[in-house]
């Protein structure tokens, strides 16, 4: 079954709206660590979680001059609140050392940035500064291999089929919506395929 890209877009988008980042931040810098701590832990408690940290410390020089035991009181709700807070802290670090203090606006030196990966740096990339990038997460990649514009177990193969399969313009809006059918109707569990938009495209209801 070959799968219309722009009519699933299109229908994704009415089915979800107000699909965007549901972060809570207001720089790049702030994002960048709410994505660290979003990790294997749910926006939502992220949001609880960041307004007394960046409270205290919303800079790179104002957490890389902090210890891992001065930061982790703030996080520990997160999850692997450990390796999260050298994360964080490791990547201030790296942001005064290599970037004066400034996070910066593309992918590849994002990627230099001690302690974030690819998926990271493509949501820094495309939320913070506008690029065009698919950021595969738990969700992304459920879904678009569920659906079956995508077929792989490998991350990076699934980002790359994607990007091959969307036009570039929509590879923001697209990896948001796919976030948000993840989210709210392609669940892990319990997919609502009943209720789902794409369901008549979809090749795993199909099959079944």
């Amino acid at each position: 079954m070959k799968i219309d890209i722009e009519v699933l877009i299109d229908r994704l988008a009415c089915e979800h709206s107000n699909a965007v980042c549901e972060l809570d931040y207001t720089t790049p810098f702030e994002l960048l660590v709410a994505v660290i701590l979003s990790a294997q832990c749910t926006d939502k408690r992220v949001n609880i979680v960041t307004p007394k940290l960046f409270e205290c410390y919303n800079t790179p020089y104002a957490i890389a001059d902090i210890s891992v035991g001065e930061l982790i009181p703030f996080i520990r709700t997160c999850g692997f609140y450990n390796n999260k807070a050298v994360a964080i802290i490791e990547c201030a670090r790296s942001i005064v050392e290599n970037f004066d203090g400034v996070v910066p606006d593309n992918v590849d030196d994002l990627m230099t940035l001690r302690g974030v990966g690819r998926k990271t740096a493509n949501v820094v990339y495309s939320v913070a500064f506008g690029g065009q990038a698919i950021a595969v997460d738990t969700h992304v990649f459920r879904v678009s291999n569920r659906i079956g514009i995508a077929s792989s177990t490998k991350v990076l193969e699934v980002e790359k089929q994607l990007m091959l399969a969307v036009p570039p313009n929509e590879w923001s809006r697209f990896h948001h919506l796919l976030i948000h059918h993840g989210r709210y109707t392609c669940t892990a569990r319990r997919p609502n395929c009943e209720n789902c938009s794409v369901a008549d495209m979809c090749k795993t209801y199909n099959i079944d």
